[in-house]
């Protein structure tokens, strides 16, 4: 168990951090012109061998938006797509991290999505993550490049990827249908702490559908609230009982859930360190989040991490992985992200 804040009274009056914008580490760059990108990129592309180092450079030191306006200035100068040239220049976790760099936020959690239920088998881990954490306005987007890239519904194609109340909550979830309320009905509160608690810890088998309907639809200040009322009336916090009445995949996402309402960034914090923890890294979370919150909240991520872990996010960065063009790369753009 991580340590959580464990102070739910402080945590009802602090703002929602599903909905937080203004704590990424990546903005504008002042004096950008897309032109002078495009003409450094092209030269390190189709010069004799890629010039690695302007690519990061470029790459690492713009936000999405002005990523943008460069891959629309690459498109015009050269005829070619900007995330082709990448792909066919560079190879492996190097690559993957320059193509999430230039995606649009919601077209790269569409491919994330995508590469989670594509094959044999379901990643719900990557499933988890992502419908655990994104706010109501980022899952309308991400369910709008879902139809624009397939012609067809996230949801639709969902029902065939998910199923049980695993997929229940997630396609609850990708609904994007959360209420946004800032107000807090205190009365509410306790009355679903004690339908949550009378639906598991009191109840001989678990009433799997009444955590699902509570946890998914409430605002994040209703939910910060219902979760003090039921540690004061349970004596065990809601993640505890989710934990010890539930198992596998669902217990997963409800708790994921409960975490994300509490602080997105202590649950990305988490996730970075179970990325990097033990033999190997899971580059593609550590991709996935770098990039996703960067704009977002990575301010807060690196605090987290810091209070979670007892080091730096940079530092444990630093010393996890093993392939030095991805790490060169990680190196500048964590450094870009995580140094004060």
């Amino acid at each position: 168990a991580f340590p959580f804040q464990n102070d739910l009274d402080l945590l009802v009056d602090s703002p929602s951090s599903l909905t937080s914008t203004a704590r990424g580490t990546i903005k504008d760059k002042a004096g950008f012109k897309a032109t002078e990108d495009v003409l450094a990129l092209q030269k390190a592309i189709d010069g004799l061998g890629t010039t690695e180092k302007t690519l990061v450079d470029i790459l690492t030191g713009r936000s999405n938006f002005q990523r943008q306006l460069i891959c629309k200035a690459y498109f015009e100068t050269t005829g070619r797509n900007l995330v082709d040239d990448l792909k066919g220049d560079t190879h492996g976790d190097f690559e993957d991290l320059l193509v999430a760099l230039v995606t649009p936020p919601a077209l790269y959690d569409f491919h994330e999505v995508k590469k989670a239920t594509k094959g044999a088998g379901t990643i719900e881990d990557t499933l988890t993550e992502i419908f655990a954490s994104r706010s109501n306005q980022q899952m309308k987007a991400l369910s709008d490049a879902y139809l624009a890239e397939t012609g067809r519904s996230m949801i639709h194609d969902l029902k065939t990827e998910v199923s049980g109340d695993y997929g229940k909550t997630i396609l609850i979830l990708a609904e994007g249908k959360r209420d946004e309320s800032k107000t807090v009905d205190p009365v509410k509160a306790k009355a679903d702490a004690k339908a949550l608690y009378e639906a598991g810890e009191k109840k001989w088998g678990t009433d799997e559908s009444k955590f699902i309907d509570i946890l998914c639809s409430r605002s994040v200040p209703q939910l910060r609230q219902t979760l003090v009322e039921y540690k004061a009336l349970s004596k065990k916090t809601l993640q505890e009982s989710i934990e010890s009445e539930m198992s596998g995949d669902l217990e997963d996402l409800l708790v994921a859930i409960v975490k994300c309402v509490k602080s997105v960034p202590a649950y990305m914090a988490e996730r970075l360190y179970k990325s990097m923890k033990g033999v190997g890294t899971t580059e593609s979370t550590l991709t996935r989040i770098m990039v996703s919150r960067s704009e977002i909240d990575m301010l807060d991520v690196r605090a987290e991490y810091k209070k979670l872990f007892g080091c730096s996010l940079y530092s444990a960065i630093k010393v996890s992985d093993h392939e030095k063009r991805f790490i060169n790369t990680f190196d500048q753009f964590n450094r870009v992200l995580t140094v004060t």
